[in-house]
């Protein structure tokens, strides 16, 4: 086995990583001739985006390429924890997350520039109920979790809590105590960021799914392909997300995977495209700010100089 870093072996919310399972199932379905990468989602899922938007192929959501506009403001103040809190058993449909993208101009020309964005992941999710007729949840678990035997990793729709033996989010509020938040609706991530698990099944996802085990030749390099060159991300910096997977190079050496957080919770995982270096990971912060990507990436180093 390839060296790793495994952190803790209860249960937590992962996130954003819940992408890369997101990522993984619409790749498979395009190998299995059901979808072409290149096809405009407006033809794959009618009348859900306004007409005047222009196509927006699957690969563009895949690699957050699409240029979607700006989400409206939520209905509380985000940077408060009183408010988060206040907030955290309300109920979202997917159908209304995308209704809050529906609204403003397209911030770029599809496929020119890329921007991190949760709201192609949903388009991504909806794709997938489309095209096997069932919840994307049971898909992926059909596909992967049973496959793999990830006893511990589920999709958890309109439940607030977590079933097995878990670890406790905290949020810090504004007078410095600690609110537990382990209850939360997870319906606001749906799609990109709701899943839960623990790290011994994210390593054994991650190990799956570099080795090949989840996907064919073809479409598994997708996972491993940035845009062209000239595709920056809006801030001008060089592209780093593709179809799932974001990379970065720490010491000289290239890693892939994914992070995730959702409040009281961070994870991540990454490894080499060989797996020789390996890390999963979590971690229980009580703000979501600069310090849980300052983790990550201290844990990085130290994966590369080993």
């Amino acid at each position: 086995m390839a060296p790793s870093t495994r952190a803790g072996q209860r249960c937590g919310r992962e996130g954003s990583i819940t992408k890369v399972f997101v990522a993984t199932v619409v790749l498979q379905l395009a190998a299995e001739g059901r979808l072409s990468p290149e096809q405009p989602v407006q033809r794959l899922l009618p009348g859900l985006l306004p007409s005047r938007f222009p196509p927006i192929t699957v690969s563009q959501l895949l690699n957050h390429t699409s240029g979607l506009p700006d989400e409206q403001d939520p209905p509380y103040d985000p940077s408060s924890p009183e408010e988060i809190a206040r907030h955290r058993y309300d109920r979202w449909t997917p159908e209304q997350l995308v209704a809050q993208v529906s609204h403003g101009p397209m911030k770029f020309t599809p496929g020119t520039q890329q921007e991190y964005r949760g709201i192609n992941y949903v388009l991504l999710a909806l794709l997938i109920e489309r095209l096997t007729g069932c919840r994307y949840g049971e898909a992926i678990a059909h596909r992967i979790l049973r496959p793999l035997d990830l006893r511990h990793t589920a999709v958890p729709g309109n439940d607030p809590r977590i079933h097995w033996p878990h670890v406790h989010g905290y949020l810090r509020m504004a007078d410095g105590s600690l609110l537990d938040i382990t209850k939360f609706d997870q319906s606001a991530a749906w799609g990109e960021g709701e899943m839960i698990s623990r790290t011994g099944d994210l390593d054994r996802f991650l190990t799956a799914l570099f080795s090949g085990e989840l996907l064919p030749p073809h479409e598994l390099e997708r996972m491993f392909t940035l845009p062209p060159d000239e595709v920056r991300m809006v801030d001008g910096t060089p592209a780093r997300y593709a179809a799932g997977l974001q990379t970065f190079t720490v010491n000289g050496i290239s890693l892939w995977g994914k992070t995730g957080e959702r409040y009281g919770y961070s994870s991540a995982m990454f490894a080499t495209r060989d797996q020789q270096r390996r890390a999963v990971f979590s971690f229980n912060p009580t703000r979501r700010d600069a310090t849980q990507a300052q983790v990550s990436l201290r844990i990085a180093e130290a994966l590369t100089k080993a």
